[in-house]
């Protein structure tokens, strides 16, 4: 009987790919630090942290933004639906979500992505969650999928001066994760208050989650896109289409064509919009 030969040590590729998928995609320095090969640093007691500073936010926030424990889940939807509902501006919806800690993804992100494009657009897009590279530029849509994304609604006549994009979740899940149900609950209300600020005439969900969160149905996206649903701010009702992320097509190229379709139907309804105003 042959000796069991030992798994080979994984290369440096390897490696990096592993600590990718697990979500560790930056470095704090250039070198790594052993702190245990240091005695001092080893052996020194850790000085407590300094106190946080006070946040500064509205009175309609007031108890819930003061850098506290996180509340329980209900209590936090309930405060992110009145902030949201007393944001008179994009500029307002901005700054609360800077002072907004009852979502526990502003801890692990590098910056909040709120928005880009023309908050006067007469189309608005909307994603799910921002990755890696929106959470470096503190925009979305501006990795692999956003440069597919300029050229999608490029095909149509469309670009980010002529449109306006966001998320549901403006925070990057640590690792690119699925927001989980509780994160989507606690950062619809603001989505919601964005889309009401921009007003347009067409809202199009790319991808399944940010079709179910903002347009109530359970069907998955290939039952949902390329039908015309509504969308109801309180004080309009917003023609809505639902079309294929961006990052899914990446994957399966195949249903480009569908996007197309989507697209073309989005910038028919644009034309009609416009030569009835």
């Amino acid at each position: 009987m042959s000796a069991m030969t030992p798994d080979p040590r994984p290369t440096a590729r390897q490696l990096l790919a592993f600590y990718l998928e697990a979500g560790v995609d930056c470095a704090l320095s250039d070198e790594p630090i052993d702190r245990l090969a240091d005695p001092d640093l080893a052996q020194a007691p850790r000085e407590a942290p300094p106190p946080a500073p006070a946040k500064v936010v509205s009175a309609a926030a007031a108890g819930f933004f003061q850098g506290e424990a996180p509340p329980a889940p209900d209590a936090a939807i309930a405060s992110a639906r009145e902030a949201a509902r007393t944001a008179p501006t994009l500029e307002a919806l901005r700054a609360l979500l800077d002072n907004f800690d009852g979502c526990a993804l502003r801890n692990t992100a590098t910056k909040l992505v709120f928005a880009d494009g023309n908050p006067l657009a007469r189309v608005m897009f909307v994603g799910e969650a921002p990755g890696r590279d929106e959470d470096i530029e503190g925009l979305p849509f501006v990795g692999r999928s956003g440069k597919l994304l300029d050229r999608m609604i490029a095909a149509i006549g469309l670009d980010r001066s002529k449109s306006y994009i966001a998320n549901v979740i403006p925070w990057r899940p640590p690792g690119n994760r699925t927001p989980t149900p509780q994160e989507t609950q606690v950062c619809l209300p603001f989505i919601q208050r964005q889309i009401e600020l921009v007003d347009p005439d067409v809202l199009v969900t790319l991808g399944n989650p940010s079709t179910q969160a903002l347009l109530g149905t359970r069907e998955g996206i290939m039952r949902t896109r390329g039908k015309w649903l509504e969308y109801n701010t309180g004080t309009r009702t917003i023609r809505a289409m639902a079309t294929f992320h961006p990052a899914y097509l990446l994957r399966s190229p195949s249903y480009k064509r569908m996007s197309w379709q989507d697209l073309r139907a989005i910038a028919k309804a644009l034309q009609q919009a416009s030569a009835s105003q």
